[in-house]
């Protein structure tokens, strides 16, 4: 961990998205050190772990990972978003090896994870999904009918990470987790910086979605 803020500060040019990208750091490390079942050499394996980045604008911290784990090469950093550049403001899973989906546009990566954990369960797959998504993204419709279905679908090996930064426009009557709670998701709220609570929180043992609310306070 102690390399990623180095790595992350090598990538310049998407001021905007910085504090989204910045908010998701500590997530992105425990999922990817110490909870998910994917390396460099198991990428393409049938079995492994799935993570979704929807909230992909502003990637930044994930490309930081994702070196820092030897997905893609550290230099390919420095020259992120140039033209000959496959690290885009959005991640795209054709150029970056380790990325599933190319996510940016808001309110598609739930529902995509919901597919995918659901192929994971027709398959046969010991394989579960992860999905990191903004507290913004949750003013979309369809990720109000992702939550829904996947809970009436009993999708347990989805589990939903919300970085809840205080960027959404609406919010939810009695918090994020009650959203998924109301629809019959396990939820747990945690400090989106402490990496103890974060693990023990991904790790969880559920029979049904799991939701993990992360919250982060801007400055921290």
């Amino acid at each position: 961990m102690r390399r990623i803020p180095e790595l992350f500060a090598r990538m310049a040019g998407d001021e905007k998205h910085e504090w989204a990208a910045a908010s998701t750091i500590d997530v992105l490390w425990v999922l990817y050190d110490r909870v998910l079942n994917v390396t460099p050499a198991t990428a393409d394996d049938p079995g492994r772990d799935r993570f979704l980045l929807s909230k992909g604008h502003g990637p930044m911290a994930y490309y930081a990972v994702l070196a820092e784990k030897g997905f893609i090469d550290e230099s390919t950093l420095d020259g992120w978003t140039s033209w000959d550049s496959p690290l885009g403001q959005h991640p795209d899973r054709v150029l970056v090896p380790g990325v599933e989906i190319s996510s940016g546009s808001l309110g598609h990566g739930l529902p995509i994870a919901v597919g995918t954990a659901l192929g994971q369960r027709i398959g046969g797959s010991a394989g579960r999904t992860f999905v990191l998504v903004g507290d913004g993204e949750l003013d979309e419709g369809s990720n109000h009918e992702a939550i829904a279905v996947a809970a009436r679908l009993g999708v347990a090996n989805l589990t939903a990470v919300v970085v809840d930064n205080d960027s959404a426009m609406y919010g939810w009557p009695g918090g994020i987790a009650r959203r998924f709670a109301v629809e019959g998701w396990q939820t747990a709220e945690v400090d989106g910086r402490d990496h103890e609570a974060l693990f023990a929180a991904l790790t969880a043992p559920h029979d049904r979605p799991h939701a993990v609310i992360a919250k982060i306070e801007r400055g921290d």
